[in-house]
């Protein structure tokens, strides 16, 4: 891992987006870093937008990233990447679960859902990583896991060993539950 990595983790609520945050921020902490984080979840029990700041390194001061100061952007739902994408750096890179959860506000004309919210991004920022971590999660047999693949995949560009990742996942949940999350991990560390 670089000396400091910014992660903006954002979606809608119900997606565990606070359940990466907190197992990304005890991941980092056995790995022996510094861990601030910050956390806005408002309406998330309404759908509404959740957000969570984490940041990881030998020293860290505060738990808020500033816009375009973001090393990673793990966007939970299309148009949220979109909308966070400012807080990216130039070089940043985007991890993105394409499956659309358009807020009922949109059907009431107050809100438009942009037509191409992943290809905007790409437009913007080189490195992007898709994957439809929904539909993969129900295919493990387990659609709340989505969660776990995304952060498979932001495992590798941290450089935190494996076994950390699993063991903090091994503690945090029952059996039967660790299981399939280390399942979904390994799917999302394993994608290209």
């Amino acid at each position: 891992m670089k000396q400091k990595m910014d992660i903006l983790i954002v979606g809608v609520g119900g997606q565990g987006i606070l359940f990466a945050s907190e197992l990304l921020s005890e991941v980092a902490i056995k790995a022996g870093y510094d861990v601030k984080k910050s956390e806005v979840h408002g309406m998330a029990q309404r759908g509404g937008v959740v957000s969570s700041h984490v940041r990881i390194g030998k020293k860290i001061y505060s738990p808020l990233i500033q816009e375009g100061k973001a090393d990673i952007l793990l966007a939970f739902e299309p148009a949220e990447a979109l909308r966070w994408v400012h807080f990216l750096k130039k070089d940043g890179f985007v991890v993105i679960d394409e499956k659309r959860l358009v807020p009922p506000i949109a059907s009431q004309k107050a809100y438009h859902y942009p037509d191409e919210p992943i290809e905007s991004v790409r437009k913007r920022i080189l490195h992007v990583q898709s994957i439809n971590a929904a539909k993969r999660a129900e295919e493990l047999g387990d659609s709340r896991v989505a969660n776990t693949i995304l952060l498979g995949i932001l495992s590798k560009p941290l450089g935190i060993a494996e076994s950390i990742w699993e063991g903090t996942i091994k503690e945090r949940l029952s059996k039967d539950s660790a299981a399939i999350n280390i399942k979904a991990f390994q799917l999302g560390r394993n994608q290209t």
